[in-house]
């Protein structure tokens, strides 16, 4: 075993040692809590949660991996968690955006999971957004930050586009009426009604982004790559794909520079996210700091849903670019 591979073949083995202990930990709350007449559905973050509940219905048995507030790139899974995965009757993940799940999943349950990364072509991170943003892409997979490394460049955020979330919920129902075939009906049903909500929610943004005096949103990350190319809108990114990523002193230069090129009268930060770095560039280019949510998990206390964090970051972008 050469040096290299040996970090692996220990995270092999503590992983191992996790299912044993998840599945120990956790058999007897799964046969006092599990319901038979419910498909278990293990959701690796909060949009693919949402996805599975309105889907699945009142059918299904929906449990998040990451709790509201938490940052779903860092998840480290505990070994309750790694048997959950493991008993799951389907577990709804996007390979490459949370390293830990990946591993439990091909470990544990790869006969049993539904990569949605598979339902669409991923967009390339650099075609998503602003031309800087390739540099950092390509950082995020040199440089082995979390969640990121796998996708190859690749901007997981598909959910930020409504009628592709739609899509993703019409295969899931695909795979929920394989899990559970005498409700198949009802599943493919549930996912009909929820493309109908995703496309009113397109078509509300296509309206209220269609006239505005400007297109260029300054933002901590560069996440919102789907939802420009959907609205014709540009992102310039303070940082790239990963959250957790410190800019450089050039780059901060850089982005001042643009927000000031396109009069930016807004620089948004995110829910889960230090508005540090945001307010620091708002400050040097006279903006105002706003949340623009990513959803990559509800912050804590958010009694919303995808749809209602949704309207409101079409409104925050209204105001932001002044629309019309």
């Amino acid at each position: 075993m050469n040096i290299r591979s040996a970090p692996r073949a220990l995270a092999a083995a503590t992983t191992a040692l996790l299912v044993l202990g998840g599945v120990t930990a956790c058999s007897d709350e799964g046969a006092a809590g599990a319901d038979p007449k419910r498909v278990d559905v293990v959701a690796a973050f909060y949009p693919l949660q949402f996805l599975a509940e309105r889907v699945g219905g009142d059918n299904a048995s929906v449990t998040n991996l990451v709790k509201p507030g938490a940052e779903p790139h860092d998840l480290e899974l505990n070994p309750g968690q790694v048997g959950q995965v493991t008993e799951a009757e389907l577990v709804v993940f996007l390979k490459g955006f949370q390293p830990a799940v990946d591993e439990a999943v091909e470990q544990n349950a790869a006969d049993r999971a539904f990569d949605v990364a598979t339902v669409q072509p991923l967009l390339d991170a650099a075609a998503a957004g602003h031309d800087h943003e390739g540099e950092h892409a390509a950082e995020a997979t040199t440089t082995g930050e979390p969640g990121h490394e796998e996708t190859g460049g690749k901007d997981p955020h598909i959910w930020l586009d409504p009628t592709r979330l739609a899509t993703v919920g019409d295969k899931l129902a695909e795979r929920l009426g394989t899990a559970d075939p005498e409700r198949a009906a009802d599943y493919t049903a549930r996912a009909k009604t929820l493309r109908t909500e995703l496309e009113k929610l397109d078509a509300e943004f296509a309206a209220g982004l269609k006239t505005c005096q400007r297109r260029e949103i300054v933002v901590s990350h560069t996440a919102f790559g789907y939802l420009t190319e959907r609205y014709q809108l540009e992102q310039v990114g303070i940082t790239g794909l990963s959250p957790d990523t410190e800019p450089s002193p050039q780059r901060l230069a850089e982005v001042i520079e643009e927000a000031r090129e396109h009069k930016a009268t807004t620089i948004f930060f995110e829910t889960l996210v230090s508005p540090k770095v945001a307010e620091t560039i708002a400050g040097q280019v006279g903006a105002k700091t706003a949340v623009l949510d990513p959803l990559e998990g509800l912050s804590a206390g958010n009694g919303g849903d995808y749809l209602s964090v949704m309207r409101t970051n079409l409104q925050t972008l209204r105001t932001a670019l002044s629309c019309s």
